[in-house]
């Protein structure tokens, strides 16, 4: 279901749009679709062939997502693993400070090394109405105030959904449009159609090395814009917008955390509109991949910070819990097969 058919379905009840506004604004809420005001009762309000369907409606967005599990972090956050109608699962992830990030696509195309997500491949997009009840869900927990799309999947390969989901949010969702985050690894169509919008939500763009060949080595199918050329997209929207951009840079232990990674930072940020985001990888023991030492995390952010990057550390949310992006969903999907496999051999 994509927002318009919410919309529609309300219409062919006989809802005005004021009606379809009061009724949407609800759901995005976590309230009952028929929640009236303190100044005007529901029976005050909408027509009687409207409250007569709303049951019905309701009952179809609430099959839309349903928490399958919940897993709190230590740091405050908990993550959600998110059942979709057709049996799909995704990830999302209540942050700190009333934040919430949100996934756009049941696995991802782009492939980039260092995530579980792409592991899996695409399966499918998250239509735009599963977007928004990932919100709506949340909110039955605590408030959400800030939307991050950096959960699962590349929202620019889902560009439509994500625009009206951005869109809905930035408005009858009552979300600031600097507190709509839309994360991409970069794509021409991105800076061609959030200009346009009427919602412009910030950008953040996962840029992991200044290197070009790196970064084609550790984003295999991502568009291939060279590094320079993705920050002076970026630069061009935030001074646009009126807002930084975020540049997410995951740390890999001897991979990208080197001095001169460091000062091809310097060189493609200094003097820009941008926030350097960290992110140390989320390792076990097993992995190929491993997070730089603490110290040396340490030394990176105030060598930037001491040439003008503003530069901050962003650890995973919930990383005592399943943190790396996709993990979650991966054990569901693995103690699944497995049940699978033991009822089929019995």
């Amino acid at each position: 279901m994509r927002i318009p058919d919410i919309h529609q379905r309300l219409a062919d009840l006989g809802a005005l749009p004021v009606h379809s506004g009061r009724v949407v604004r609800a759901w995005l809420q976590g309230k009952p679709l028929d929640a009236g005001t303190r100044r005007q009762h529901t029976e005050h309000f909408l027509p009687l062939s409207v409250r007569d369907g709303l049951p019905a409606l309701a009952e179809e967005l609430g099959s839309l997502v349903s928490l399958r599990s919940e897993h709190p972090g230590v740091d405050g956050s908990a993550r959600l693993l998110v059942a979709l109608r057709d049996g799909q699962m995704v990830e999302s992830v209540l942050l700190p400070r009333d934040g919430l990030c949100v996934s756009t696509q049941v696995g991802c195309a782009v492939g980039c090394v260092f995530c579980m997500t792409g592991k899996s491949g695409l399966l499918r997009q998250v239509g735009s109405a599963e977007i928004v009840a990932q919100v709506a869900l949340a909110r039955r927990f605590r408030p959400v105030k800030k939307v991050v799309f950096m959960g699962m999947g590349e929202p620019a390969h889902n560009l439509e959904n994500v625009l009206e989901a951005i869109d809905l949010l930035g408005t009858d969702g009552g979300i600031g449009h600097k507190n709509l985050v839309f994360s991409t690894v970069g794509d021409m169509r991105v800076f061609e159609r959030l200009p346009q919008e009427r919602v412009k939500p910030a950008l953040a763009l996962s840029l992991h090395t200044t290197r070009a060949d790196l970064r084609e080595q550790l984003l295999p199918k991502a568009p291939r814009i060279a590094p320079d050329e993705l920050v002076e997209l970026g630069e061009r929207y935030a001074r646009s917008i009126g807002y930084p951009i975020q540049y997410q840079w995951t740390l890999l232990k001897g991979i990208n955390d080197s001095p001169e990674e460091m000062d091809g930072i310097l060189r493609l940020l200094k003097g820009k509109y941008a926030v350097m985001n960290l992110i140390p990888y989320n390792s076990l023991d097993a992995d190929e991949y491993q997070r730089p030492d603490g110290e040396h995390i340490v030394q990176m952010v105030r060598y930037l910070h001491s040439r003008g990057i503003l530069t901050k550390v962003r650890n995973s949310a919930g990383q005592d819990v399943e943190g790396g992006c996709g993990q979650l969903r991966a054990r569901a999907v693995e103690l699944v097969n497995t049940r699978r496999l033991q009822r089929s051999a019995s």
